[in-house]
């Protein structure tokens, strides 16, 4: 079960990391309602997601990337919401990262 378990983790990691890079292609582009919308959904994709595989700390940081989105996409912005979405994204690759490193070092440690 858990190595079943630690299988569909990786997959959630490789699609988040995939997630991640959507979102900041979505961030060098235009802040046009549509690359927001997206940017939106995907962040919310991870904060549900996340949670269910047992990663909180890539929801939490998705939630207030969502958040952060949604506020950009509906108000102007003096930089700071830009910069917090920033460190957002920053905070969950890294935390993808580590996750991933976890499970390959507990893989290589199996039978």
């Amino acid at each position: 079960m858990d190595q079943e378990f630690d299988q569909l983790k990786r997959e959630f990691l490789a699609e988040a990391r995939d997630k991640v890079q959507e979102i900041e292609t979505a961030l060098d582009g235009d802040r046009s309602t549509d690359r927001l919308e997206r940017l939106t959904y995907l962040a919310h994709q991870l904060k549900g997601s996340g949670g269910s595989y047992g990663f909180q700390r890539i929801s939490t940081d998705a939630a207030e990337l969502e958040k952060a989105a949604e506020l950009l996409a509906t108000t102007s912005d003096d930089g700071r919401l830009e910069e917090r979405i920033q460190q957002h994204v920053v905070n969950i690759r890294a935390e993808i990262d580590k996750r991933q490193r976890e499970l390959a070092a507990n893989l290589s440690q199996r039978p």
